[in-house]
């Protein structure tokens, strides 16, 4: 069997889950789910990244050692994992000592080959970004991204030769490593500006003493942005096999210097695979603002579930944004969303079958083929296509249109004008299509997915089972309540 290996950003849990969070894992779950269908054995790798100044900072200010901190904090993300749905393999911590093992390892090895070396850093440091910054890096004297001023400090240290790997790191930028294009343009001016500069990789104890311990100086930790990327490879690792390389990183626009540079130099030092590839995401406004704790906007997604079902804030949120562009998310688009497209069109297509069904075949599925009107409306390999390129809102858009053609197949035959094998074949025509949207939905709205399932009789299938007349005739309907109730 194929293989398939996904991996999201480790979270950092100093923080609540938000719905940030929610899109990236929502989208990557996605993903997850298609390559099942395909038939796929898949390994799905999400996280937290558990050490550093930023971790140890939130819980003194907690009134907590480090680890009581980040173990309360790590199951309000386990806990949303539960609720938002998700399929993951493995939810590792960097705190876990399979992954300390092997980031000591690797770290060992990376400073035998000659990689790693002693000096001094005298410089500018973001405890946001767990990051080392330059003058230009700065807006107005601050970090971008936090709006911070960076620390100044002073101290002895590991530095990663970065330099020595630049020209094959820009190879890789410049045939596919990274995707979305616009974002490579931005890495390759950025290292044209400045070159690659020699990373620093450890900090003395006596200033982050939360970490992993240098494998060959117990009075340094190593860096945390080396520690947490090794999480990739560390949790490939199932006993049974080792999945890596992966075939896709998701991770947020932010931290694309770190995965598309900084981890790929790491990879080539070691000797070890490199990822396929790494595909960067956008960022999220709310109602057209950044999120922000002061401005209040920062959303619960356990919030959303609640209110309207995981499902809709899934849909919503595949389907608003094209993968790897900024987007919005306003709970105004959601319920538009919810009303017209999932109660409109697909909850209405299903009930309305079901109940003619139920009404005009003592509720078992006719004898009848399907119409070759409908099985030239499904373009199943346009929505190969999108979900091939990432293009998840595309292949969203697709599946309704074949919805679409659905409903309108109904207007458009009157069933309850009709009588004998012409009724018949329009109400199989429609049954087989619902059970064949089942399945093309299910990577996006899996619980809708299984509620369809239960109504036709069906068991889930995979892709190669959306090919029409498989549904059996003879089975028996069981109408239940409807998929997506409007929202006044």
């Amino acid at each position: 069997m194929k293989t398939f290996y996904i991996t999201t950003a480790i979270v950092y849990p100093n923080s609540d889950p938000h719905i940030g969070f929610a899109y990236e894992q929502i989208c990557a779950d996605a993903i997850a789910r298609w390559h099942r269908l395909l038939g796929e054995e898949v390994f799905f790798l999400t996280g937290s990244d558990e050490h550093g100044a930023k971790i140890a900072a939130a819980a003194k200010k907690s009134g907590k050692e480090p680890k009581e901190f980040v173990d309360e904090q790590v199951k309000k993300f386990t806990a949303i994992a539960k609720t938002l749905n998700l399929t993951h393999s493995r939810f590792i911590r960097t705190t876990d000592k399979d992954h300390e093992k092997i980031a000591k390892e690797i770290f060992q090895k990376v400073f035998e080959k000659g990689d790693i070396y002693k000096g001094s850093y005298a410089g500018l440091y973001c405890v946001g970004c767990e990051s080392f910054l330059t003058e230009k890096d700065l807006v107005e004297g601050k970090c971008p991204i936090h709006q911070t001023a960076p620390q100044a400090i002073q101290e002895e240290n590991y530095f990663f030769r970065l330099s020595k790997y630049e020209k094959q790191v820009l190879d890789l930028l410049e045939n596919g490593f990274f995707e979305p294009k616009e974002r490579v343009k931005e890495i390759v001016n950025r290292i044209a500006k400045n070159g690659l500069q020699d990373l620093s990789v450890s900090r003395p104890k006596t200033n982050v003493a939360w970490g992993i311990e240098c494998p060959f100086d117990k009075n340094q930790t190593i860096y945390v942005w080396f520690d947490a990327l090794l999480n990739y490879v560390s949790g490939a690792k199932t006993g049974k096999k080792d999945f890596w390389p992966a075939d896709i990183h998701i991770i947020g626009k932010e931290i694309s210097w770190f995965h598309c540079v900084i981890f790929p130099a790491m990879l080539l030092s070691t000797g070890l695979q490199l990822p396929k590839k790494v595909f960067a995401h956008g960022w999220l406004t709310v109602n057209g603002q950044k999120m922000s704790k002061s401005l209040g906007n920062v959303i619960d997604p356990n919030y959303l579930c609640k209110k309207y079902s995981t499902d809709v804030l899934r849909y919503l949120l595949v389907r608003e944004i094209p993968f790897g562009q900024d987007g919005d998310f306003s709970e105004a688009a959601l319920k538009t969303r919810n009303n017209n497209e999932l109660a409109n069109e697909l909850g209405n297509l299903v009930n309305r079958t079901i109940v003619m069904i139920e009404k005009y075949c003592n509720g078992k599925i006719p004898k009848a083929k399907t119409s070759a009107e409908l099985e030239k409306a499904l373009n199943l390999k346009k929505i190969e296509e999108h979900m091939e390129k990432l293009e998840l809102h595309a292949a969203l858009s697709e599946i309704f249109a074949f919805i679409a053609s659905c409903n309108k197949f109904i207007n458009d035959k009157a069933p309850w004008k009709l009588k004998g094998k012409e009724l018949e074949e329009v109400l199989f025509s429609l049954a087989d299509s619902i059970r064949i949207i089942s399945i093309l939905v299910s990577p996006f709205m899996p619980s809708a997915s299984e509620k369809i399932n239960e109504q036709l009789g069906v068991k889930s299938g995979l892709l190669k089972d959306c090919k029409f007349n498989l549904l059996k005739a003879g089975t028996t309907i069981k109408k239940s309540e409807i998929l997506f109730k409007k929202i006044e």
